[in-house]
């Protein structure tokens, strides 16, 4: 039953790990980010590291994304300011 959540999980981590790569939009880029960083979270607590586990839920899944998105969306307005 064990090794059935592990592939599971660790399925699922490569398909979003996957999807983050083939994914072109910055802002789709930092979702699915998050979403690997949540699987991953989850793997490394099926895996019983749940301290890593809770630092990859931190780190991986909320504060990544979040910085991503403040740079796109500083770029983008950047890139306004200079077509006027």
């Amino acid at each position: 039953m064990a090794d059935a959540v592990i592939v599971v999980a660790l399925l699922l981590t490569a398909a979003s790990a996957t999807a983050a790569v083939a994914t072109r939009d910055p802002a789709r880029q930092a979702l699915v980010l998050a979403v690997l960083g949540l699987l991953l979270g989850v793997v490394f607590t099926v895996l019983q590291a749940p301290d890593v586990g809770l630092s990859q839920l931190a780190v991986g899944s909320a504060l990544t994304p979040l910085l991503i998105m403040l740079s796109v969306r500083k770029v983008k307005r950047r890139g306004k300011q200079d077509d006027k």
